[in-house]
């Protein structure tokens, strides 16, 4: 089985909420892409929709990633098809009852969006297998270098890095449309970041957020610009006493990450990288996301900001988690192969993830 294209993942997410009625259901994205491609997630649960703490996962925002499109969609129909038939989840050595299963899907609300990104994916499998942004022309000045915005740095989360961090801290964001992650000229000015903006927004029990990328076999937590601490409430994004001074994870900046919510996210991502160990032996570490190195504008810590930037309090803390699923020897394309081996292993971490979330 070759990677889908883009017709066939949305043609994949059709049809499971198609084929498992009682259990899933399509939810139509408000925004076309940029081209004018409408995009679909996919609801999982057997709950009436609201009423169970919820998970977001989303795939396909870096174009040339094209497995994580293929893992969210494996693991929808996974689930899926096991509560349907009342049966386990096998992946490889890791393994999960019929009872695990249905605990899942009876007790949280999934939300699964495996192509963010539709116009960039077509793209890097028609055109430039390495393009990384989506496709909007807008600030090219009609050069086709320039073209697309990194969706992965276009979230409100420090989007003014010149002033929010250090002038020497190797943030990897730019203000280029030339560069590879440039973030756009405006917070949520793509289509595809509003959209995840509005499945978190329509689902206020959301919880927990994962968005799967690769590579570098890690499962990342909060935060991305500096290094984790949990004793000073005032060192945080939004106080700008600390401008100028992120990003260097030298001790002069850490960023606040309550211990309940860091002793949370820890758990779930070391749960995730054991499961994976248990299909077949691979190792995935577990860290925080600026040791990978440091960002800003990004998903998951958009996700997790959202609280803490809440002026009406209430809005509850919703962690956020990065996959960054294979390793440079297989790089974003690895064999069909290979590939199968990412799906069971990525997958095996998501199923345990839910169940330790519950």
């Amino acid at each position: 089985m070759p990677y889908l294209n883009i017709t066939e993942v949305d043609s994949a997410v059709t049809s499971l909420a198609t084929a498992y009625p009682a259990t899933s259901a399509l939810i139509d994205l408000p925004e076309p892409s940029v081209e004018g491609r409408i995009c679909h997630a996919l609801r999982i649960g057997s709950a009436p929709a609201g009423t169970k703490d919820c998970a977001v996962l989303i795939g396909g925002v870096h174009a040339r990633e094209w497995g994580s499109c293929e893992i969210l969609v494996h693991f929808a129909a996974d689930l899926l098809e096991a509560y349907a038939t009342g049966t386990g989840l096998g992946y490889g050595g890791t393994r999960f009852t019929s009872d695990q299963v249905r605990t899942i899907v009876d007790e949280l609300e999934l939300v699964v969006f495996p192509l963010v990104n539709p116009d960039g994916r077509r793209y890097s499998q028609t055109v430039e297998p390495m393009w990384r942004k989506n496709r909007n022309p807008a600030n090219s000045g009609g050069d086709p270098a320039r073209i697309g915005v990194d969706i992965n740095r276009n979230y409100d989360f420090l989007f003014d890095f010149t002033q929010a961090f250090a002038p020497s801290a190797p943030v990897q964001v730019s203000a280029d449309p030339a560069s590879e992650v440039y973030q756009g000229p405006s917070p949520f000015s793509e289509p595809e970041t509003r959209n995840v903006r509005r499945l978190l927004d329509s689902h206020p029990r959301t919880r927990w957020f994962v968005d799967v990328h690769s590579y570098s076999d890690d499962m990342l937590t909060n935060w991305g610009d500096d290094e984790n601490q949990s004793q000073d409430e005032d060192q945080n994004f939004l106080n700008s006493v600390f401008d100028h001074r992120r990003g260097l994870g030298n001790g002069t900046y850490g960023e606040y990450f309550p211990k309940d919510d860091a002793n949370d996210a820890v758990d779930l991502a070391q749960q995730f990288c054991e499961a994976v160990r248990g299909v077949a032996g691979r190792t995935y570490t577990p860290k925080s996301a600026f040791h990978l190195y440091p960002t800003c504008g990004t998903s998951d810590d958009y996700a997790y900001a959202r609280h803490f930037a809440d002026t009406t309090h209430t809005r509850g803390a919703i962690l956020g988690f990065t996959v960054e699923w294979g390793d440079r020897a297989g790089g974003f394309h690895p064999s069909w192969r290979e590939m199968e081996r990412n799906i069971l292993d990525v997958d095996a971490g998501l199923v345990q993830f839910c169940l330790t979330a519950i």
